[in-house]
């Protein structure tokens, strides 16, 4: 799972300008927003630089404490 959206909307940036920056298809771009798929690790990154985020940053942590 990512957290492109959120960042993205965190940003003002629309879905349209990230797939002009990375030479992507909107639909493209709009399933990696979605969650629908995943992108490469190298796209990530490059998301990361466009975004001006640290790559983990768009990254949610799946990691679940069940210790309460």
């Amino acid at each position: 799972m990512n957290r492109i959206k959120e960042v993205l909307e965190e940003k003002g940036i629309k879905q349209t300008w990230l797939a002009e920056q990375l030479g992507k298809s909107y639909n493209m771009v709009n399933g990696y927003v979605q969650n629908r798929q995943q992108p490469r690790l190298e796209v990530l990154y490059e998301i990361a630089r466009i975004l001006n985020v640290k790559p983990k940053d768009l990254l949610k942590d799946s990691y679940v404490n069940d210790n309460k």
